[in-house]
C-alpha cells in the first residue's frame, strides 16, 4: 500500500519527538551537577533553583495511554498542515534548530485539549519536539528570528519550536553554584596577561590584542558597536576582540548556516585535550541578543553553560553567583537599567572606567566555584567574556 508524501512526513515528525523521561543526563566528567546532555534535557522552573532538569516520570498503564493520546493529538494537528509547511517543520526538528527554517504560522486561536488541558499549539508542538514536561506559556519566550517576535495579539501565531526557548526563571535566592565577593566595583590594577574578572573579581582589563582592540575599548564616543566579546581558553585569549554592532549574534564552533563569531575558524595554539574536547561540544553554541529589557543569552548547544553578571542577582548582595543555563534555555544575562543603579554617581574614580561592572562571562560546559573543582573562570577550558558599552 503506498503512502503519501504528507503521511510520511507526519510519521517522520512523530519518531523524531522529544524523548521520555526515562532517559538520564550524563554527568560531564569530573564535574560535580554539570550535565553533558546529548538532547535538550527536560526542565522544571520551580523550587528557586532557576533553570534545571526535572525527572518527572509516569509508569505503567498511565504512560502508556497518555503516550496514545498524545499521539493521536499530534497526528491529528499535523496532518492539518501542508505538505510545505510540514517539510519546514521537519527540517526544523531534524537540524535541532541548527538550520534557518521559516515560521510555521497557524490560527493564533487554535487550541487543543491533551486530557483535562487546553494547549495553544505553540506550546503542544514545544512539548511533543523539544520539553516533555513543559505546561504554560509562561515557562516559553520566543527568540527574535521568529515573525511572531514581539506581537501581543495576532490572527496568525508561529508554532515552529525551534523558534521558541525555554525560559530561565532566577527566584530566590538562586541556585549557589559559586559565589564571588562584588569586588568589581572596585577599580584595580590588572596585569595585561591576565583575564579580566577571574581570580579576583576585578576590573575588565583584556589581554592587548593589536590596534583594533584597544580602538574598541578606548573610543568613548563610540556608538555603533553594543558590545565586544572576546573568546578565551583558560588564561589565554584567542583571537582579536569582536565588535557587535547588529542586534543578533551567533558565537559557535560548528552552525549550519552560520553567520556571527565563529570560535572554529580562530587560530588556537593550546593542545591540551580538555580543551580541545570542550570546544568540540561548543556546536551551535549561543545566541547573544540585545533587546528591549536588556541582553539575552540562548544556549543553542547540547551542553550546559554557565554565566556570571552582576545583574543577575540582587543588588544588595554582596556575593556573585554563577548560573547554570542548560540546553534550549533563555535567560536575561545583562539588565543595563539594573547595572546602572551598581554605579556609584559620587565615585569618581568609577566613573572613569566605562567597562567597570559591564560584563558578563559565560563558560562553555564547565563550570567553576565551590562545587567545582575550577575556583575561576581563568580555569575553565573555554569561555566569553562580553563586555557592553555603556554610552
Amino acid at each position: 500500500m503506498f503512502r503519501t508524501k504528507r503521511s510520511v512526513l507526519v510519521r517522520r515528525l512523530w519518531r523524531s519527538r522529544a524523548p521520555g523521561g526515562e532517559e538520564e543526563e550524563e554527568a560531564a566528567a569530573g564535574e560535580p551537577g554539570a550535565a553533558a546532555a546529548v538532547a535538550e534535557p527536560r526542565a522544571h522552573l520551580g523550587g528557586g533553583h532557576g533553570c534545571c532538569p526535572g525527572k518527572a516520570g509516569r509508569g505503567g498503564r498511565a504512560a502508556a495511554g497518555a503516550e496514545a493520546e498524545l499521539k493521536a493529538l499530534t497526528h491529528a494537528v499535523l496532518k492539518r498542515l501542508k505538505e510545505r509547511q510540514l517539510e519546514g517543520l521537519l527540517h526544523a526538528v531534524e537540524s535541532r534548530g541548527g538550520a534557518r527554517t521559516p515560521c510555521l504560522l497557524l490560527p493564533a486561536k487554535a487550541d487543543s485539549r491533551l486530557g483535562q488541558h487546553w494547549y495553544p499549539l505553540p506550546l503542544l508542538l514545544c512539548k511533543v519536539f523539544r520539553w516533555p514536561d513543559l505546561r504554560h506559556c509562561s515557562e516559553l519566550k520566543r527568540l527574535c528570528c521568529c515573525e511572531s517576535y514581539g506581537k501581543a495579539h495576532s490572527e496568525l501565531v508561529c508554532c515552529n519550536p525551534h523558534h521558541l526557548s525555554r525560559l530561565c526563571e532566577l527566584e530566590s535566592p538562586p541556585p549557589p553554584y559559586s559565589r564571588y565577593p562584588m569586588d568589581f566595583l572596585k577599580p584595580t590594577d590588572c596585569p595585561d596577561s591576565v583575564p579580566s574578572s577571574t581570580e579576583t573579581g576585578g576590573t575588565n582589563c583584556l589581554a592587548p590584542g593589536g590596534p583594533s582592540d584597544s580602538q574598541v575599548l578606548q573610543e568613548p564616543g563610540d556608538r555603533s558597536h553594543w558590545c565586544v566579546v572576546a573568546y578565551w581558553e583558560e588564561k589565554t585569549r584567542v583571537g582579536r576582540l569582536y565588535s557587535v554592532q547588529e542586534p543578533s549574534l551567533d558565537i559557535f564552533y560548528d552552525l549550519p548556516q552560520g553567520n556571527g563569531f565563529c570560535l572554529g575558524q580562530l587560530n588556537s595554539d593550546n593542545k591540551s585535550q580538555l580543551v580541545q574536547k570542550v570546544r568540540s561540544k561548543i556546536g551551535y553554541g549561543i545566541q547573544l541578543t540585545k533587546e528591549v529589557d536588556g541582553v539575552w543569552v540562548y544556549n543553542r548547544s547540547s551542553y550546559p553553560i554557565f554565566i556570571k553578571s552582576a545583574t543577575l542577582d540582587n543588588p544588595d548582595s554582596r556575593t556573585l553567583l554563577v548560573h547554570k543555563v542548560f540546553p534550549g534555555f533563555s535567560i536575561k544575562a545583562f539588565d543595563y537599567e539594573k547595572a546602572y543603579t551598581l554605579q556609584r554617581p559620587n565615585d569618581h574614580e568609577f566613573t572613569q572606567q566605562p567597562w567597570t561592572g559591564f560584563t558578563v562571562q559565560i563558560s562553555f560546559v564547565k563550570g567553576w566555584g565551590q562545587c567545582y573543582t575550577r575556583q575561576f573562570i581563568s580555569s575553565c577550558p573555554c569561555w566569553l567574556e562580553v563586555i557592553f558599552n555603556n554610552r
